[in-house]
């Protein structure tokens, strides 16, 4: 298979970009070290290219040349650059440069793979039925980098609709180097930061009776949240809620006038988050209530969910196993209740998202997870992400819909 062929070819170079991209992390929106070094990774390949008016990303779209220009379909491959506030915990050469900053996920793999991608198809330009845009997004961590790139104009960067879209996601555990995973539909929750403060009448702590306290409140609600989740939705119809942070008063024996929780909402439909909202504020205001408190809630919806369209998440696994073997693929047996802002281009637009572990450790169960300060990536992957990007890209273009 010719971009297999192409992969290990450009393999040293892509390697070589994925261990300079480490040393160098960069966190949220403005990543201007990763931005140059992805710009001239793609020069000399004949793109188009467009950078991001506000945030570091990068656009580039590669005309097909076997069919009319504008004709054909357009397909988008997406890879996020961004790193994470982590401290690297690895004697490697390559460990990062940047205090407190890590690519604890990944996502440098990400970038060489999208760049690969790029030089293979660039090589086989003259086979391409249709346009490929190259989406190397960041802040996918946070803030989200995917919708202010749409709000920028990435899905018509061909001058046209984006057709299909496709991504993966590399793993530090849980499966053994090489295989790929994933699962139909639903593959990833949205996520909600969720807020409750918690409002009553501070005093003196030897007085507890001539105040309102806000804390014991608090803490009944925590409680009261985890029973409302088990009981409130079916154990198939996946809902999880976790509590992250809890904050109130300032010394020993002042009561405060308030105490606030900060959490997180994981559903994955409309239907279970809207009966997840109301429970919370409903469960919320009565234990206030009870106590002679009042509580405040308040919502902020980071990603939606991640959706695997059903025929194209077929062409991206049928590729997958035509590559690499039957054997190097796993259907998930759950979604994964992480979120992924690549949730933004898929709510517009058909897609697939696929998993690869990248896990060099033969106790791959038991290996540091994504995000650790111990989280191995093996370079071995890149390539394979690099073939696996561009055939997917080459099938969905001559594919007539």
């Amino acid at each position: 298979m010719r971009t297999l062929e192409l992969a290990t070819r450009h393999a040293p170079h892509l390697v070589a970009l994925r261990r300079s991209l480490h040393e160098v992390p960069e966190i949220g929106l403005h990543l201007p070290v990763t931005q140059q070094m992805v710009l001239d990774a793609l020069e000399g390949l004949g793109l188009e290219v467009t950078t991001g008016r506000s945030l570091s990303s990068v656009v580039a779209v590669l005309r097909g040349a076997a069919v009319t220009p504008g004709e054909g379909p357009v397909v988008l491959l997406r890879g996020d650059m961004d790193g994470l506030p982590v401290t690297e915990d690895l004697d490697v050469p390559y460990r990062s440069r940047h205090d407190g900053q890590m690519h604890a996920c990944g996502h440098d793999l990400h970038t060489a793979a999208l760049v690969g991608a790029a030089r293979i198809l660039s090589e086989m330009r003259e086979e391409l039925a249709g346009d490929v845009v190259f989406m190397f997004q960041p802040a996918e961590e946070g803030p989200g980098g995917a919708a202010p790139m749409i709000a920028e104009g990435l899905l018509e960067a061909a001058g046209r609709p984006v057709d299909a879209a496709y991504a993966l996601h590399v793993s530090s555990s849980e499966y053994p180097l090489g295989q790929w995973f994933a699962t139909p539909g639903a593959m990833m929750a949205a996520v909600d930061a969720v807020t409750i403060e918690v409002r009553g009448n501070g005093g003196h702590g030897s007085e507890p009776h001539r105040a309102l306290d806000p804390v014991p409140a608090l803490c009944e609600i925590v409680l009261a949240l985890q029973v409302m989740v088990t009981r409130t939705f079916d154990a198939f119809d996946s809902v999880v809620l976790t509590v992250g942070r809890i904050s109130a008063g300032t010394k020993d024996n002042i009561i405060p006038d308030t105490a606030e929780l900060v959490a997180t909402l994981r559903t994955f439909s409309p239907e279970t988050h809207a009966k997840a909202v109301a429970a919370i504020e409903r469960v919320a205001a009565g234990v206030a209530s009870a106590h002679g408190l009042t509580a405040e809630v308040g919502f902020s919806e980071s990603y939606p969910a991640t959706v695997n369209d059903d025929d194209e998440y077929a062409l991206a696994v049928q590729t997958v196993v035509d590559m690499f073997g039957e054997e190097r693929f796993s259907e998930m047996p759950h979604p994964e209740m992480g979120s992924e802002d690549m949730s933004f281009v898929m709510e517009k637009v058909p897609g697939a998202y696929l998993f690869v572990s990248a896990c060099p450790a033969e106790d791959y169960k038991s290996a540091p997870d994504n995000h650790s300060p111990r989280a191995v990536f093996d370079d071995s992957v890149v390539p394979d992400a690099a073939a696996w990007l561009a055939e997917v890209a080459r099938r969905r273009l001559a594919r007539q819909d």
